[in-house]
């Protein structure tokens, strides 16, 4: 009974049109006022783009019809004095090659804005179209409704900084609204600010949209007041229903029942938006090298978004040795042992006997191999 509702529910759900990766129409950026690009092909690189980091190849696939450096010279000197790298600078060519052709003195004054608030050079050569839209039109006044939702620049510079691309979205037709349908839907204040800072692209959604991923969340019991329901959003805002239904049939493929991973997704949302190979890697890892049930890690699914090379296997050279050295029984709970921060497990397994095992430092470090548990290290479910 509980397994056919948890499949309507499921199905359901693969109906939901999620994110598609799309912007709106009228979130892209407005470039009309740069240069205009030729259309007569360009044989030779240009030497603006040359001069900012790109390869001659590259140069040439820009298409860009400028041969004098002047100007380009300029606009590197300006992005250079506002901290950008020539790597970043390339970056920001590469992405948007027109802004070579900007009067330096237009650009200046957003730059200014966004070094006020603390947004990295690194986030804008990532979305550098930021930087052709108006200053006061569009971006002042994007920038204040966004304090108007968050309660500091901190959170600001953090929303933009995640989904700078969200900050290009028309502020009345599709921001505004966007915001008006969370809170008709009864998402507390908190939770939205909360959801903006770790997912602002939700600001480019349609009223629509939201209202079938709330549903959809209800559907697989994550209520709108529980402090998952941002992180739900965030999930489906970024995963298709395509997407969806091939990652439930990829964890059903593995013995994931229905139920477990309906539990796993209000516990961790983002269990779904892992790639394939992600996945696969690392529920084989957990079941061939670490002999753990499937339904242990399901049961705390945070463990999935570890690192298996950065968190996982240097933690378990850490244990494995410790059990051999006789500092630890075998009776750890393995997957809460592995969990929590770096800072954490440092201080209770690798501080804690650094001084007599210095081995356990290198360990912790990779230097040394980790090939499984020892059959006399089985370990069993139980809590330090």
């Amino acid at each position: 009974m509980f397994a056919s509702i948890c499949r309507r529910r499921l199905l359901r759900l693969c109906q939901i049109p999620f994110g598609t990766g799309a912007i709106p129409s009228d979130a892209l950026p407005h470039c009309h006022s740069l240069a205009t690009i030729a259309d007569a092909p360009v044989s030779e690189p240009c030497a603006a783009l040359v001069s900012c980091g790109l390869s001659p190849a590259a140069a040439v696939a820009h298409r860009l019809p400028i041969r004098s450096t002047a100007k380009a010279d300029a606009v590197r000197a300006l992005l250079r004095s506002y901290g950008f790298t020539d790597a970043e600078v390339a970056d920001l060519v590469r992405r948007l090659s027109q802004i070579l052709s900007v009067d330096p003195d237009r650009i200046r004054p957003k730059l200014d804005l966004f070094a006020s608030l603390g947004v990295k050079p690194r986030r804008l050569a990532r979305y550098p179209a930021l930087l052709t839209r108006s200053l006061d039109k569009h971006l002042v006044p994007c920038i204040q409704f966004l304090r108007n939702i968050l309660s500091t620049d901190e959170d600001v510079c953090l929303a933009i900084s995640r989904t700078p691309r969200a900050l290009s979205a028309g502020l009345e037709k599709i921001m505004r609204p966007a915001l008006d349908t969370l809170r008709r839907l009864g998402l507390p204040d908190e939770s939205i600010s909360k959801l903006v800072v770790i997912e602002m692209g939700v600001l480019m959604m349609s009223p629509d949209r939201i209202c079938q991923i709330f549903e959809a969340l209800k559907e697989l019991g994550l209520g709108v007041t529980e402090k998952r329901f941002p992180y739900g959003i965030r999930a489906l805002c970024c995963i298709s229903r395509e997407k969806w239904l091939h990652r439930v049939a990829l964890y059903r493929s593995f013995g994931v029942s229905e139920g477990e991973l309906q539990r796993a997704f209000k516990k961790q949302p983002n269990i779904v938006n892992f790639s394939d190979e992600i996945i696969k890697k690392k529920i084989r890892f957990f079941l061939d090298v670490l002999k753990v049930e499937l339904s242990e890690v399901m049961e705390q699914p945070a463990i999935i978004g570890y690192s298996l090379e950065r968190n996982i296997i240097p933690r378990c050279a850490v244990l494995s040795l410790l059990m051999r050295e006789g500092k630890i029984g075998p009776n750890v709970k393995l997957i809460s042992a592995l969990l929590g921060s770096a800072n954490m497990f440092s201080t209770r397994y690798v501080l804690r006997y650094a001084n007599e095992l210095p081995d356990v430092v290198k360990a912790y470090e990779g230097k040394i191999t980790f090939d499984g548990f020892r059959e006399q290290d089985l370990l069993v479910p139980l809590k330090l």
